[in-house]
């Protein structure tokens, strides 16, 4: 017998908006609320939305040189992570493949690192195991609450003047409705917008006091994931696995200059060599030309009719107006541009090789 789903420390108001619950990762978390996916995405787009991601992993690491340390696991410049800055990042393993995604903060006195909520029990004992001398805790008393969307400044920025003045990737500690929580300017939506962890015996309260806000409205998984397909943003365990490079997922841009000079993190010989002779595959974006969406594993052949490919996440982006997609391709296709066909229920549908993301990031730099 599995265990039952977690609940959220927001669980009763998802259910008193309406919030239609269901198992994700093992948490009982709202798919969607009243106003629908489609109304959720175009709220997120055009004014606000509050999502809940408490099932995250939120982990405090403490010690000596904890930059430093995480540069033995990751690929990412984490040593020179000015206090206050946040920064995209994952763990490689030794045949440089994707263990998961993250995101760290150097929070000052300690890091502060969130992981997804299915690899929690893979990443908490990775770092424990590898980040020699550093304490490893994970939170269970926090929520976690993303306000997403070019109204999101206003929305936390009338209850936290604060946060009108930082810049994308920064995080800092202050007081909303005289709670403190560390927020930080950041999401998954391609639009500007903040994830706030906020103590859980409070988290009901300064949720509803985002929400009290009229351009602000909640959304759920569904939303979330076309509009981070739409950002042409990665999703661990469709996009990328542990068998997927950074460097085939279109990942090298978060991989700083000299992390990929110098290496010294697990399968840095198969990053660095696909950084200089290409790698066997490769993440593009695809916009099939019927209205039919491409799902998880719609094969992808080329104009002659031969297979060169697999969609790895698919759905409508309700933005763009039309199905959205994207997967890998072998070396040799994926320009923008390429005709391909994505073999749905049997049958050739036509589409094209795309540059991401689908709609343009909307992030204050």
């Amino acid at each position: 017998m599995t265990d039952a789903p977690k609940r959220t420390p927001l669980y009763d108001l998802h259910v008193e908006l309406g919030g239609k619950m269901v198992d994700f990762a093992g948490w009982e978390m709202p798919v969607q609320y009243p106003m629908g996916i489609m109304g959720e995405h175009k709220q997120c787009r055009e004014k606000a939305a509050l999502f809940d991601v408490s099932h995250m992993g939120q982990v405090i690491l403490r010690g000596e040189n904890v930059g430093e340390k995480l540069e033995g696991i990751c690929p990412q410049a984490y040593a020179t992570l000015k206090e206050g800055k946040a920064r995209y990042g994952f763990f490689t393993n030794e045949e440089g493949g994707i263990m998961d995604d993250l995101i760290v903060s150097n929070a000052g006195d300690h890091y502060f690192v969130v992981v997804n909520a299915a690899l929690r029990h893979q990443d908490i004992p990775h770092m424990r195991d590898n980040l020699d001398g550093v304490e490893v805790t994970e939170i269970f008393d926090r929520a976690l609450v993303a306000v997403q969307g070019p109204a999101a400044e206003n929305v936390v920025g009338e209850l936290c003047p604060a946060a009108r003045d930082m810049k994308f990737m920064e995080t800092i500690v202050a007081d909303i409705n005289g709670v403190s929580c560390r927020i930080s300017r950041l999401g998954y939506t391609g639009e500007d917008g903040y994830e706030i962890s906020i103590p859980e015996d409070k988290a009901a309260d300064v949720a509803r006091a985002f929400l009290a806000h009229e351009d602000c409205e909640p959304a759920g998984l569904g939303a979330r994931d076309s509009l981070r397909l739409e950002a042409g943003l990665c999703l661990y365990g469709n996009d990328i696995d542990q068998s997927t490079s950074p460097i085939e997922a279109s990942l090298s841009w978060a991989i700083q200059k000299r992390r990929k000079e110098e290496g010294g993190f697990p399968g840095a010989a198969r990053v660095q060599k696909e950084l200089a002779e290409g790698a066997a595959k490769k993440l593009v974006g695809i916009k099939p030309t019927g209205r039919a969406p491409a799902r998880q594993g719609v094969e992808i052949q080329c104009a002659e009719g031969n297979s060169i490919g697999a969609i790895t996440s698919g759905c409508f982006g309700p933005t763009v107006g039309g199905p959205v997609a994207m997967g890998y391709v072998a070396a040799g296709h994926g320009e923008p541009g390429e005709k391909v066909n994505l073999i749905i229920r049997g049958k050739a549908q036509p589409a094209e090789i795309v540059s991401l993301p689908f709609v343009t990031q909307n992030y204050k730099r």
